[in-house]
Order: C-alpha cells, then structure tokens, then sequence
C-alpha cells in the first residue's frame, strides 16, 4: 500500500511506544510496573465529576463552537487572572481536544518551510516531531545537568537566526522538572527583546506540580505578551487526561488562525469535557493541591532511591513528576546475556529484565538520560526502583 511520504517526517512517541511494549508484556502474565506515562494517579476531583454528571442530564451533546463556549473561554481568563496575574480576554482564549492539539494548532499556525524552531533540551517528545510535520528546522540546544537543565540567555542568543520563528520550552518541563524563576525568565525576556520576529511558545500544564512555590510565567512580561502562546490544559494539575482539553492564550490574531485549523480537524472539543472544565477552572484547588503534597512526598522518596544506585546523577526536580537521571557509566555493560549501549537499551534492559518501564532520553534529546514517572502508589514507586537497583546491580 501507498501511503504519504510525510509519515517519514516524524517518529512515533516514545512515551506511547513503552507503555504499549508495557501493556504487551502485561497480556502475557507479567507483572510491569508503568513508571512511563505521563499521568497522574489520581482520580478526578469529585465537584469536577458532578459537574461532568450534570452535564450529560442537561444534555450538552450538541455542537460547540470551535474556538469553545464562551463561558469556558471566560473561565480560562479568570484562572489566568487568579493564579497569574494575567490579563486576558476571551478573544485570547482557543480550546482544543488536548493540550497536545492546542500545541500543533500553534506550531502549524506560525511555521513555514524551512522555519527555524528553537528548542532546549530535553523537551516533551512531541515539540520537535510537530515541527518536523510541518516541515521546519528544528535547533536543538544542549543544556546542562549542571545548570538543571535550564536554558542560559548566552545559550539562547547563540540559536537565534533570521530564519528563527518559534522558540519553545517547558516551565515546569517535562522531563527533567527543572523550573525557571523569575529572575531567570527576565533575563531570558531581554534577549527576545533583542529579537521581536520570535515567537515563545510556554508550555504551563505542569504549573500546578510545583515544589519550590509560586509559577512564573513569561507571559508577565508585557512587552513581550503579543509574541507569548501560553498553553495549559487539564491533564496534570486536575487529574483529567481522559476528558483530553487544552487551551491556548495567545493574540486574538493567532487564536484566530488556530481556530481557523481546528475548523478542519476537529472542530470544538467534547461538549461535555467543557462544562466540567469551567468547573475545574474557577473551582475549589484544594484537591490539586492534595496532589501536589503527595507529588512532593513521592519525589523525596524517588530521589533518595535513585541517588543509591551507583553511577546514577540526578538533578533535583522542581517540578513535575519525573526525574531524568544520567546513566551513561552504564554504557557498555552487560549481564552476561544483555549489553548495554545506551539508553535505549537500559530501558529495555529495565521493561524485559526489572519489569518496570521507563522513557529513553533519546526522546527528549539527552541520549545519556532515562525518564521515571512517579506518578504511581508509594508502594510501586518502591517495588519499582527496588527491581531496577537489583537489575542493575548485574550490569558490570
């Protein structure tokens, strides 16, 4: 069979790719601890599922407009407002089928052929396979463990061209859960001052998994906020990635060209995931906040772990709920049956012989890495990073 030559432009997310290889194993009797996915553990807040109830009895199964319901792109504003202290107006807002989606509405909105797109590393796997799909450069910058992982302004002003349309970064980041302070986003604002053809594309939807305080957003700058697409969702900080809605605020000019895509793919999002989401929004934050204490819990525990194994460096996460160790001293080693090349095949290495599943940071663009979720029990978490010391332990 024929099929487009674009299919070749881009790769299948390593994130699905282990949690299927997980589900596989799982079908022939294994017991796989996930450590993979990003998902919290959690179930979805209880007034967010009455809402979600209602919803259905009052029968909002119709059409909604694609760029959302007008009191869910309100409700968006007042969060906006609330935890950031953002202005916007509903105009700025555009919801879609997912934060993933509200990313590839902007990436296809704003990238020509050819367009340079500048992204740190590591970053979520599918930044750099978007632009890819729509045929732009992708320039990668190599940051430092070191610097946890955080973009430098001088890192920064190097990457930038004529040709660079897009920069794009994670606050916190998945991955490696590094989180820029404000301080250093100022410093990073003044170099896209220097530079007004770049748009800065902040993806939020981790901002609620916080261990070192208040979210920084450089949509504060608002010098800068015309340029600034902020992308948030529900997925992480309300416990709800199978209602699957994002959102982007942005200038009303670049809501409009995204909107003007979503007419064409998917239209509005589910009727119903809206409702509830205007819920989550201007709702109570106490069970989020919950979360965050158990997140907080589960990384102290998941550091100290890790940082037993020998070999093993491992910047501390401010936020999120992975941490991205450094394994490269194991390159090269074997258990007298698998060898040991990179991360890659420690990670196969972990789902065949440790039954735990993890993500290569070859996906994220640091080859030396390995991506752990802990957003799973205390006791997985345990039972889990028990079977990999061991695992690993046989490696010489």
């Amino acid at each position: 069979m024929r099929l487009s030559s674009r299919l070749e432009l881009f790769n299948e997310p390593e994130t699905l790719k282990m949690a299927k290889l997980g589900r596989e194993l799982r079908a022939k009797g294994v017991d796989v601890i996930d450590l993979s996915l990003g998902e919290p553990d959690f179930d979805t807040p209880v007034h967010i599922k009455e809402s979600l109830k209602k919803a259905v009895d009052e029968n909002w199964s119709h059409y909604p407009p694609v760029a959302g319901y007008p009191e869910l792109r309100e409700a968006a504003c007042v969060k906006l407002k609330r935890d950031n202290g953002l202005d916007y107006r509903p105009e700025n807002i555009l919801v879609s089928t997912g934060a993933k989606q509200s990313l590839a509405n902007v990436v296809m909105a704003i990238v020509d052929k050819g367009d340079e797109v500048v992204i740190p590393t590591p970053y979520w796997v599918t930044y750099s396979e978007i632009v890819k799909l729509c045929e732009g450069k992708v320039v990668l910058v190599r940051t430092s463990v070191d610097n946890k992982y955080k973009i430098t302004p001088e890192e920064l002003e190097a990457a930038i061209t004529p040709k660079t349309t897009l920069f794009m970064f994670s606050s916190p980041c998945n991955p490696s859960g590094s989180v820029y302070a404000l301080e250093e986003l100022t410093a990073l604002a003044e170099v896209f001052r220097r530079h007004p053809h770049v748009y800065i594309l902040s993806d939020e939807i981790y901002e609620y998994i916080n261990f070192v305080g208040a979210h920084e957003s450089i949509a504060q700058f608002e010098d800068l906020k015309d340029r600034i697409i902020i992308i948030n969702g529900l997925s992480k900080g309300y416990a709800m990635t199978g209602y699957r809605l994002g959102y982007i605020a942005a200038h009303p000019t670049i809501v409009k060209a995204c909107e003007k895509l979503q007419g064409q793919i998917t239209s509005g999002a589910n009727a119903v995931t809206q409702r509830g989401a205007i819920t989550a929004l201007t709702g109570d934050m106490a069970p989020t906040e919950a979360m965050n204490v158990e997140f907080t819990r589960r990384r102290a525990r998941m550091l100290e772990l890790l940082t037993a194994i020998p070999g093993v460096r491992v910047a501390e996460p401010d936020g999120a709920f992975y941490v991205f160790p450094v394994i490269k001293t194991y390159f090269g080693k074997a258990d007298g049956e698998h060898v040991i090349n990179d991360a890659d095949d420690l990670c196969m290495y972990l789902l065949n012989v440790a039954h735990v599943s993890t993500v290569t940071g070859r996906a994220f663009g640091e080859p030396e890495c390995i991506r752990i979720s802990f957003a799973n029990s205390m006791e997985k978490l345990e039972q889990a990073m028990d079977r990999i010391s061991r695992a690993m332990s046989r490696l010489k």
